[in-house]
């Protein structure tokens, strides 16, 4: 089993997983229940399994989001709606999206319940110490429908290699911050607008970042990697590599290919239906 086989998996899977947050289905249940529309929603939904934490509990754990961001929505959003009922909106927006962009007979589907056999086969090898939100994601029971099966089983591996990737940025002295504009300058994440925005940084924020990282010799004067900065991110990747293979050693190389076969239809038929926003790299 090769490290690029089980990238290969992950990026096919992942966005079947992360189209919830984008889904107008997610802000109508939250909103229902009490959250307030915007950003609210997202740091609940995500942060719920972990229970009411506190805003400093889910910047440590989603890392690249300005704190400043988290805490205005986070603990206010637990006032609104206990966790346990966010949880359960959350499922609820899920099986709509999934039926909106993969059509009615998803659930009859039958490779959608064989992609969904197979990833809750590759999620009894991830590991939960030292992986806060996969740990948390993990106590949560696994959805009859197949389709939500799959999308909380990707999202258990999404998670499991989160945290593997959040140990892997730490351990190379960057910051939240940091590893967002250096993921950007790799020209593989989100364009840099969308994530700054989107994660909550000012211009002025973003800027130092940019000349910390010039400082240390990662950036050049145009905000491109120097090549310093091109080998650490590409540490960091074969670090987070790593640290996610053991589910997709357990499926084996066969479950392995098989898993990214489905999940690569399905996250281009997701596509095709509208599910990700402009400024967001295409899914594999």
């Amino acid at each position: 089993m090769t490290l690029e086989a089980t990238r290969q998996c992950h990026n096919a899977l992942n966005p079947l997983h992360s189209l919830i947050y984008f889904a107008p289905e997610a802000e109508r249940e939250y909103t229902a229940i009490g959250l307030e529309p915007g950003g609210m929603g997202y740091f609940a939904s995500r942060a719920a399994a972990m229970g009411a934490v506190g805003p400093g509990t889910v910047a440590a754990a989603f890392y690249n989001f300005n704190p400043a961001l988290i805490a205005r929505f986070i603990p206010r959003a637990w006032q609104a709606a206990a966790p346990e009922a966010v949880l359960d909106a959350r499922l609820r927006a899920v099986e709509g999206a999934l039926t909106r962009v993969l059509g009615a007979d998803a659930a009859d589907d039958p490779e959608v319940a064989e992609a969904a056999a197979l990833a809750t086969t590759a999620v009894e090898a991830c590991a939960v110490p030292g992986r806060p939100l996969y740990g948390a994601h993990a106590d949560l029971d696994i959805p009859k429908s197949p389709q939500a099966a799959l999308w909380h089983c990707g999202g258990l591996l999404r998670e499991h290699r989160g945290d593997g990737h959040v140990t892997a940025l730490a351990a190379a002295g960057l910051d939240g911050l940091e590893a967002l504009i250096t993921h950007t300058a790799t020209g593989t994440g989100s364009a840099p607008e969308f994530a700054r925005a989107t994660r909550g940084w000012s211009q002025e924020e973003w800027d130092a970042g940019c000349e910390r990282l010039r400082e240390r010799g990662l950036l050049d004067a145009d905000g491109a990697l120097t090549p310093a900065g091109t080998a650490l991110r590409q540490e960091i990747e074969d670090t987070t590599d790593r640290l996610a293979a053991d589910p997709y050693r357990h499926l084996g190389e066969a479950g392995t290919a098989r898993l990214t076969e489905i999940a690569s239809r399905l996250t281009r038929a997701a596509a095709q239906s509208g599910a990700f926003p402009a400024g967001l790299s295409a899914p594999k």
